[in-house]
């Protein structure tokens, strides 16, 4: 049975410049779908990619009707963690119903949207050709230069003494990390002002 959990934690508080400020979610992909090139992922990414992300994946598929993200309110509080928290959960609901969708699923706007910290400007170039990497190669790079989730290492393990097999993860080369944390995400050089 193939399945795809996602989750949307971790929202932080980013400094843009002296005078603005804007807030990122961590975004977690476990699975073990063949559409997936990483069967563990972990970035970073803020509301207004989310709503890119909308606007392509509605631009390419238009016979679909999208779930609506959570409302861009003028009202919205950085400091408020009940607006935080709400707009957490609705981007968590907007990922969970559009990795239901199979044509959704083989759009590779998504994957690099997921599984890299590429722009949305880096994406569209990847996809159209315009770069000297593939999707794939992009989301392999991404996960060489992230930190390793402890999930991938326990396949490796069994990888070593299974000799059938034939775990992304354990044939991947990378090594571990000595600090490995909960999801094993690496920050952006962003999120490290925080």
């Amino acid at each position: 049975q193939e399945f795809v959990t996602v989750l949307v934690r971790d929202p932080r508080t980013q400094k843009e410049d002296s005078w603005h400020s804007y807030i990122d979610y961590e975004i977690f992909i476990h699975t073990n779908s063949m559409c997936f090139t990483r069967k563990t992922s972990c970035v970073r990414r803020r509301f207004r990619e989310f709503v890119w992300l909308r606007q392509r994946l509605q631009s390419n598929a238009v016979l679909i009707q999208l779930p609506e993200l959570p409302s861009k309110t003028p009202f919205f509080n950085m400091n408020n963690p009940h607006h935080v928290d709400h707009r957490r959960q609705g981007l968590q609901e907007f990922l969970e119903k559009i990795l239901q969708d199979a044509l959704l699923l083989s759009d590779s706007r998504l994957h690099l949207f997921l599984q890299t910290q590429l722009s949305p400007e880096d994406i569209e170039a990847c996809v159209s050709g315009q770069t000297n990497y593939s999707v794939a190669d992009a989301i392999h790079k991404f996960a060489s230069l992230n930190r390793r989730f402890p999930i991938e290492d326990e396949e490796r393990k069994k990888g070593k003494t299974d000799a059938d097999s034939d775990s992304e993860s354990s044939s991947s080369g990378l090594r571990p990390s000595d600090d490995s944390i909960s999801c094993g995400c690496k920050t952006s050089p962003a999120s490290e002002e925080s």
